[in-house]
């Protein structure tokens, strides 16, 4: 009989996901997934020993071997998967005019298709027993909004955003699932971003709180998987300093 639960968290590589893995780690076994296994041994080395941390090495843009390849992994490692947060992303600025299938299919695979599929192994009775209880995708404040050279990335963040509602309904009262809307944070994939000086001191005059970090948003994945959320699913919960309340002129 399987005994051990753990955390299953993509992107737990860099930024946002790395965190996320550190944090919960001194309270949950946690499963780090990523593609780049020496990241990944990294964020393993700054993890709590105390709890078990493993490596599932995986590329969510090869779509079509992620149910095989988890539903091996935890056969093998003889676990179940209590908690699910889906934290790896993929964002390129691209104007319309220079949007190519190229760009559409790896910025969904990895933001949109790879979570759903993830789910789909995750709530199997054969493969991970009835062990699930909530999901988490870290969506995107763009999600309701709009920006420049964003339509690939924010119409990503809507999908995944709706995939959570369909989620949360079809899944009750089992397993509960919520997205996290993170504003501006400084992260590998936020880089080019946060290089621009005239874009910082812009973003930080429009978020009343300030910038955030990524662990303002781990910090949230750990409210949101703990006993205190019982009763919240399908909800987008926007954590970005106040930044999309903010209409001064």
């Amino acid at each position: 009989m399987k005994t051990d639960k753990f955390v299953l968290v993509t992107g737990a590589s860099s930024g946002i996901g790395r965190e996320i893995s550190i944090l919960l780690s001194a309270n949950y076994n946690v499963i780090l997934c990523g593609r780049n296994l020496e990241k990944l041994a990294e964020t393993k080395k700054a993890c709590f020993t105390k709890n078990r941390s493993i490596i599932l090495e995986m590329d969510l843009f090869d779509i079509s071997s992620i149910e095989s390849s988890t539903s091996a992994f935890i056969k093998k490692n003889d676990l179940t998967v209590s908690n699910f947060v889906h934290s790896a992303g993929f964002m390129k600025m691209v104007p319309l005019k220079s949007l190519s299938i190229e760009n559409l299919n790896q910025i969904f695979n990895i933001n949109v298709i790879s979570s759903a599929l993830l789910a789909k192994v995750l709530v199997k009775k054969k493969v991970n027993g009835s062990a699930l209880n909530s999901i988490i995708f870290v969506s995107s404040n763009i999600s309701n909004r709009g920006a420049k050279a964003m339509a690939a990335y924010g119409a990503s963040k809507g999908a995944v955003d709706s995939l959570m509602r369909c989620l949360a309904v079809e899944l009750a009262p089992k397993v509960r699932v919520n997205s996290i809307l993170p504003g501006a944070v400084h992260t590998e994939m936020t880089e080019g971003i946060f290089a621009n000086d005239e874009v910082v001191n812009r973003m930080k005059s429009s978020y009343p709180l300030g910038l955030g970090s990524t662990k303002d948003i781990a910090n949230t994945v750990e409210f949101l998987i703990s006993e205190k959320a019982r009763w919240i699913t399908g909800q987008q919960l926007t954590v970005d300093g106040g930044r999309t309340i903010d209409i001064s002129g």
